[in-house]
């Protein structure tokens, strides 16, 4: 038995690799809407104890400002849990401290951070007077594995539904730490010019690091297909993620 969760990644991409259903063309019946309710429907059934996204892709749902305390507080380091028994979590890699929530939830799911080292207490102290659990890393950069490590310990995660975006995405492969690959494939279009696919890693690829074995295609309502692939890890070494 692993000691991190079970990783379930979890994507939605146009024929031409588009990451943002909102930039994609219509769908066959008509409207861009069909694309979010395949991508929910299939977060639902796949039963995650949490879902994971980068900075970017949680600031477009976490809306708050920043708020930090009027007068010096001590802080909890290098975790603070204000609920650990909130299933479903939704987490957010935030290795400079950036985001801001104004609550202890987002969509309804608890929301927990993993940041780097050298987040200010006054940032941590504003997370914790929302409510939001947080994990801070060792190191200026978060270790994936480790973190994972953590969230299952602390938090019973046993399944982590890793959702984007692409920079994210593309560190969690990188590392070896993708279990399942999921990639709904919309008949539809982005074709924006500064579009990059559902995966992003900026140092080398991921080739030599990734292999996949393919497990299922499923067709989907509006066109789309599911595609379904089991992912083989070469590489086992600790990965930082980008967020």
């Amino acid at each position: 038995m692993t000691d991190r969760p079970t990783v379930i990644c979890l994507m939605q991409s146009s024929l031409d690799g588009g990451l943002h259903p909102s930039k994609f063309t219509a769908s066959p019946d008509g409207g861009p809407k069909e694309w979010s309710s395949l991508y929910e429907a299939l977060h639902d059934e796949l039963n995650g104890d949490a879902w994971l996204v980068g900075r970017t892709t949680m600031a477009e749902m976490a809306k708050g400002t920043a708020h930090p305390p009027a007068t010096p507080v001590t802080v909890e380091r290098p975790h603070h849990f204000a609920n650990r028994d909130a299933k479903p979590y939704a987490i957010a890699v935030d290795t400079r401290g950036e985001l801001h929530f104004g609550g202890d939830n987002v969509g309804g799911d608890h929301a927990v951070v993993l940041l780097g080292n050298g987040v200010r207490d006054e940032h941590l102290a504003e997370l914790a007077g929302d409510g939001v659990s947080y994990i801070v890393a060792d190191a200026k950069h978060l270790d994936l594995a480790d973190a994972l490590v953590t969230l299952r310990r602390e938090l019973g995660i046993e399944r982590l539904m890793l959702e984007g975006g692409a920079q994210i995405v593309g560190s969690f492969l990188a590392a070896g730490l993708v279990d399942e690959l999921h990639v709904i494939v919309a008949p539809a279009l982005d074709a924006r010019e500064d579009m990059e696919g559902f995966v992003v890693h900026r140092s080398d690829g991921l080739a030599g690091k990734v292999r996949l074995s393919f497990a299922a295609c499923k067709p989907l309502d509006h066109g789309a297909v599911l595609l379904s692939y089991e992912v083989l890890a070469s590489s086992s070494s600790p990965h930082m993620a980008e967020d």
